[in-house]
């Protein structure tokens, strides 16, 4: 393109912003953490995230992945839909059969869905707009066990259940919010089907001609395969979303020096949450600003969340209600801000990563609510 000085003022209203941006982000991180520590730590978050969680995640894929296309192959899908459709369709106006992504979401993460989600037979179920929204609808239950049993671990019992129903009632928020955001911009995707009955047809026959240990074999490699790509696709979102979420939430070591080491931070959302505590209180019932660190947090990784809880135990700021709440908000939210745009991106609608975020965040906030007033209830009796 030949250079000129109309093309060049052309640009610099769209270039101008975007560096001031990152520049002003960049400066402030390196005032506080020092250049070379801010660099360091950012490499070496980035690499963590990549060895202990994106790989973990990858490995629970391919189990979940694996476990799920052999219940489609022998039947488990069709028992569900015919015992839960009663359930599933009031509430989150989904078919039966989408408590099976449920299940595996809550025994491991939220990707396991979307393997699921890879197999025809499982997806010819859902309308168009119904499949798309089962990215916020799993990620509602992503790793539920492991938070209840970590909470249960810390001495607590009853609050973690009351944080199970908080994030059961977020996931019909999130879910039908974001089927109506997906009506609203693609109406047609209403009446119109994921797949059609002759994929679903052919991906039988292929079946059925195959020995019964061909197909538990075929099953268990071809959705462990499928839950490699998922891992695979996940990786961006998890390790660029969550680091920055990290920096702008940690602090330094204990003695107060930055190190380069991996999770320091300048503490930025911590302070935030502070001058906004008195919406916490009244919302979520917390009594101490600094835990408004966990729900931060969870957006990025409810692990990492979870890291926090038996520091604030031992400085006494934890009660039952805050069990109860962080139950609610880190199993809704479960790091959904680091792989809600990689699960649209492989189910093929990036575009509607946004207004999925945007429900997602507001059925996470519903959950907290629900389950800090379930416990006030509780506590009466």
């Amino acid at each position: 393109m030949k250079f000129s000085m109309k093309n060049l003022f052309k640009w610099i209203p769209k270039g101008i912003p975007c560096l001031l941006v990152v520049a002003g982000i960049f400066i402030y991180l390196g005032s506080c953490m020092g250049a070379a520590n801010m660099l360091n730590t950012i490499m070496n978050t980035a690499h963590d995230l990549l060895l202990n969680t994106v790989f973990y995640l990858m490995a629970i894929c391919v189990i979940t992945g694996a476990i799920g296309r052999l219940f489609v192959e022998f039947g488990v899908v069709n028992l569900l839909e015919k015992i839960l459709r009663p359930l599933m369709k009031p509430l989150f106006n989904l078919p039966g059969v989408a408590s099976l992504g449920a299940v595996l979401t809550f025994l491991s993460d939220n990707p396991a869905i979307i393997s699921l989600a890879q197999d025809k037979r499982f997806s010819s179920y859902f309308k168009k707009y119904q499949f798309i929204s089962l990215t916020n609808f799993g990620t509602a239950f992503g790793m539920g066990l492991l938070v209840i049993v970590f909470m249960i671990g810390q001495g607590f019992y009853a609050e973690p259940f009351i944080g199970l129903f908080g994030a059961v009632c977020g996931c019909i928020v999130s879910t039908r919010l974001m089927q109506r955001f997906i009506l609203k911009k693609y109406p047609e995707f209403k009446n119109e089907e994921v797949c059609t009955m002759n994929e679903v047809e052919e991906t039988k026959q292929e079946s059925f001609t195959k020995p019964v240990f061909q197909r538990i074999l075929d099953s268990l490699l071809d959705g462990g395969r499928t839950g490699v790509d998922v891992g695979l696709a996940i990786i961006p979102g998890v390790i660029i979303i969550s680091t920055f979420v990290m920096l702008l939430t940690f602090g330094p070591d204990s003695t107060g020096a930055y190190t380069g080491a991996a999770y320091q931070g300048v503490e930025f959302l911590p302070w935030l949450g502070g001058k906004c505590n008195f919406i916490f209180e009244w919302l979520f019932g917390f009594e101490d600003p600094h835990l408004i660190a966990f729900p931060i947090t969870a957006l990025g990784a409810v692990g990492a969340a979870l890291g926090l809880v038996p520091n604030f135990l031992e400085a006494g700021w934890i009660d039952g209600n805050a069990i109860a709440v962080f139950t609610a908000i880190g199993m809704c939210w479960s790091g959904y801000l680091s792989t809600h745009t990689a699960m649209l991106d492989t189910l093929g609608y990036r575009s509607l990563t946004t207004k999925a975020i945007l429900a997602h965040t507001i059925g996470g906030l519903a959950a907290a609510i629900v389950a800090h007033w379930t416990f006030v209830l509780f506590s009466l009796f």
